[in-house]
């Protein structure tokens, strides 16, 4: 192995309150400040700051020979802006050493990028690149989908867009028998794409901490013993960012285990390198084919689209609100068009899914219903009440 491209997920969704409806107005009449801010501060303190500060450390105490990414989405950002400057300074921080590189995605998270036309989809991508480029100081290159969403025809708009490289999950029936650890282009379009080695990254983000697990504990050093073993160039550690401190927690070792990893890894004569230094360095090892009707993702044992869309609650409600965009647009009322984009937040249909045993677990994970079937109840009622209330909007400008 060459080098490794490490890249994190930043995101946290604005939740929806419970609903009754009551003399709120706007956004705040369909999302629940309370719970949100809880939950911002919570894993700011667990996650993103001690995070952010080890990272900073690591890009130093390396001379800059630590590199990683991370796409912080728009709802994020936006929470920073509300309740935490602080996280914010911090994420402006690693972007001024230059080792860490800021990915784009979608501005919320959103499923856009499976609605039939892309212009929503390119829409968010757009304002996404705005605010990382205002708030961060920086201009991505690499295009991340939300949650590793893959086909053709995504990467074929972010080519069009002007991204030099698409993200995705490194899963067998794209490879055919090939290793993820390559640079591969996708099939119909002049881009670059980077696989996930799924195995390497899960085993620091789901099973570092499990003891039932035949590799516990994980350390520094063996890691990266498997790493330098792994055949091919580029091995891509995708991960959620709140493995760190949130979802293992700081007293499983897993801050240690971030600190000790990059003497490992150039031990051993390996290097770190960024999505855009790893496009640079290795040449395209074949093409990537997928088509529009068998989209990928990182989500699940079945990495497609049923994390989101696998049962009839969850498609019953995407449906109504790709129906009702128009009808927001139509209405040129801002605050009505911020809160369908945030509806669309992939998180709002994740927490529907009636997947159970470990997928069950992972989706619901900071999820405030007690069960997939309200979060469904609850998601419908908010979106009858929204629906009634852009009908009247256009009715009274009509």
């Amino acid at each position: 192995m060459n080098s490794i491209c490490p890249f994190f997920e930043v995101h946290q969704p604005y939740r929806l309150r419970w609903f009754w409806p009551d003399n709120k107005q706007g956004f705040d009449r369909y999302f629940d400040e309370k719970v949100n801010k809880e939950i911002f501060l919570k894993v700011a303190g667990k996650c993103y700051l001690p995070a952010n500060r080890t990272l900073l450390e690591l890009t130093d105490s390396t001379n800059g020979n630590f590199k990683a990414s991370m796409s912080v989405t728009g709802t994020l950002l936006e929470q920073c802006l509300e309740w935490g400057e602080d996280v914010l300074d911090s994420f402006r921080d690693l972007a001024e050493t230059g080792c860490i590189e800021f990915v784009d995605e979608t501005c919320y998270h959103s499923l856009a990028s499976l609605f039939g036309s892309k212009e929503e989809f390119m829409d968010e991508v757009k304002e996404h690149q705005r605010l990382v480029s205002e708030l961060l100081g920086v201009t991505p290159r690499i295009f991340r989908n939300t949650e590793m969403l893959y086909n053709n025809s995504i990467a074929h708009f972010a080519d069009q867009m002007g991204y030099k490289a698409i993200m995705s999950e490194g899963i067998e029936r794209v490879l055919s028998g090939r290793s993820p650890d390559h640079v591969y282009k996708a099939k119909y379009a002049d881009i670059a794409v980077l696989l996930r080695n799924y195995k390497l990254s899960d085993d620091i983000g789901y099973r570092f901490s499990s003891r039932w697990w035949e590799e516990y504990p994980l350390t520094a050093n063996k890691w990266a013993d498997w790493a330098f073993w792994n055949k091919g160039e580029t091995l891509n550690i995708f991960m959620d960012y709140e493995t760190f401190g949130e979802h293992q927690w700081e007293d499983t070792g897993i801050f240690d285990f971030l600190k000790a990893l990059p003497g490992e890894v150039m031990d051993r004569g390996m290097r770190f390198l960024t999505p855009s230094q790893t496009i640079e360095a290795y040449k395209p090892a074949g093409d990537i084919d997928v088509g529009d009707f068998s989209t990928i993702s990182w989500a699940d044992v079945e990495r497609d689209t049923s994390a989101w869309l696998g049962n009839d609650m969850q498609r019953r409600c995407f449906e109504e609100m790709k129906i009702l965009g128009d009808y927001v647009k139509k209405t040129e009322d801002a605050e009505l068009l911020r809160i369908w984009k945030h509806m669309l937040t992939s998180d709002h249909y994740y927490y529907m899914s009636t997947k159970w045993l470990g997928d069950g677990d992972v989706h619901s994970y900071f999820s405030i219903h007690n069960s997939p079937y309200d979060a469904a109840v609850n998601f419908m009622a908010a979106l009858t009440d929204f629906k009634a209330h852009v009908f009247r909007t256009l009715t009274s400008t009509e």
